[in-house]
């Protein structure tokens, strides 16, 4: 199992716009794909010198090679969008996470 995480920062100003927009539009979009089995959206706890929120999104997907099919057919097009409505409002990058055991 491999988890992608995507860790944002978002700037005040468009804190809410953008938090409605994931939960109702990106996200869903994300799971659309067929790509990723589950979502989870968690904020992280830590105050940022440059201000904002930070969250951390969540994707699981069952394989590196699903994940590799979801850069090819779909992340230009889902990125673009989250770029186009925030801009430098939103800082973002990306890990991918191979899950070894769960408890």
């Amino acid at each position: 199992m491999i988890i992608y995480n995507v860790t944002t920062n978002i700037h005040e100003s468009v804190h809410d716009k953008w938090m409605i927009w994931m939960q109702h539009k990106h996200i869903p979009e994300m799971i659309a794909t067929g790509k990723f089995v589950s979502a989870k959206l968690v904020r992280v706890l830590v105050e940022e010198e440059m201000g904002g929120v930070t969250y951390s999104t969540q994707y699981t997907t069952d394989s590196k090679e699903t994940l590799e099919r979801y850069y090819l057919e779909d992340a230009a097009t889902l990125q673009a969008e989250g770029q186009k409505l925030f801009g430098d409002k939103m800082l973002t990058f990306r890990t991918e996470l191979q899950v070894i055991s769960e408890h």
